[in-house]
């Protein structure tokens, strides 16, 4: 069947699926894909787990048996455990349970103060051998909290987040984080591609998204030789904006039901892109959206840290961007294309 075929690729792409993720990628219920699933499970090719699936464990990449490491316990704090963070910690159970590691979570929330908390208390605890962060790092604070994380005593990996600079610290700090920077580019070329050539771009608030997303915007505007100054606009029609790029999901929908309201046709007058891809699918058209590969980035922390605990200071400290993929639905489309 086409579905469980397709269930499978992304399975071997990326160790786990999301039930939510292959039911709007496919057009199909939740409930069908559950069914899918169930069948797949019965007969040893994947292995169900709450809101989707993993490999089996017979078909999970392992380190060579001479290498494999004792179980470790990696501490992992995210600001949310809602929204845009569950498909990250589920990538990091993933590929904890293929490598035979224990993910400890714990929720906090975009306060520094918070952060410290939770992470003391897995420290504390002594049962950690690392870290997963994704601390605030807005404002004066942030310097300060980088050098406190250096002199945390397991290692640390930075999700989502980087350091603004090199320091002198005797251990820097590695970091895993999507390349929104380029996200944006593919949406700027994206719509350039359909005919547009004047673009807006929202960016939500005290997000930390939102700084990498300008740096990608200006860089794409400048290479495609389009005007960049039509940041956070007020009034896209007065502005003789064609095409809008939105962070995030909610915002973008709710500009949508605006033009709705307004008369403004969706992707007739106006084109609209999301970024993050979270709920972009059910805004009515369907909205186009730039999606960060989240589950990606939480396997691939964990992977980096895993290879950190063994090789210790053999291995060079790293930085790791994971590309966003774009999704094309009916909000960008030019007529010529739709038709």
């Amino acid at each position: 069947m086409q579905r469980h075929e397709h269930l499978l690729t992304e399975l071997r792409r990326s160790g786990a699926v999301r039930v939510s993720d292959l039911a709007r990628d496919l057009g199909v219920s939740e409930l069908t894909i559950r069914r899918d699933i169930a069948a797949l499970a019965a007969r040893n090719l994947v292995h169900r787990v709450h809101g989707g699936a993993t490999l089996p464990a017979a078909t999970r990449p392992l380190p060579p048996r001479a290498t494999r490491p004792a179980t470790f316990t990696i501490g992992m704090v995210v600001p949310s455990l809602d929204f845009y963070w569950p498909p990250i910690v589920a990538g990091a159970r993933a590929a904890g349970a293929a490598l035979g590691v224990n993910v400890q979570l714990r929720g906090s929330s975009y306060d520094p103060e918070e952060d410290r908390r939770q992470i003391a208390r897995l420290v504390d605890a002594g049962q950690v051998q690392g870290l997963l962060l994704a601390p605030c790092l807005d404002g004066e604070d942030a310097d300060r909290m980088i050098g406190w994380i250096t002199r945390l005593p397991v290692p640390t990996i930075l999700v989502e987040r980087q350091p603004r600079r090199w320091t002198a610290a005797p251990r820097q700090v590695e970091w895993v984080r999507s390349d929104h920077s380029l996200g944006l580019e593919i949406a700027v070329n994206h719509l350039y591609d359909q005919g547009h050539r004047r673009i807006g771009l929202v960016l939500s608030g005290g997000s930390p998204t939102s700084a990498y997303l300008l740096r990608g915007w200006h860089r794409a505007c400048a290479d495609l030789g389009i005007p960049d100054d039509a940041v956070n606009p007020r009034h896209t029609v007065g502005l003789g904006l064609t095409a809008l790029i939105v962070h995030s999901d909610p915002q973008a929908i709710a500009v949508a039901q605006a033009c709705a309201e307004q008369g403004i046709r969706v992707p007739d007058d106006l084109a609209i892109v999301s970024y993050d891809d979270e709920v972009a699918h059910l805004a009515s058209p369907p909205l186009t959206a730039i999606r960060p590969s989240k589950n990606h980035v939480g396997r691939t922390a964990v992977e980096l840290m895993v290879s950190r605990l063994i090789d210790g200071d053999r291995r060079p400290v790293q930085g790791v961007l994971v590309a966003p993929e774009l999704v094309v639905r009916q909000s960008s489309l030019a007529r010529r294309v739709r038709a």
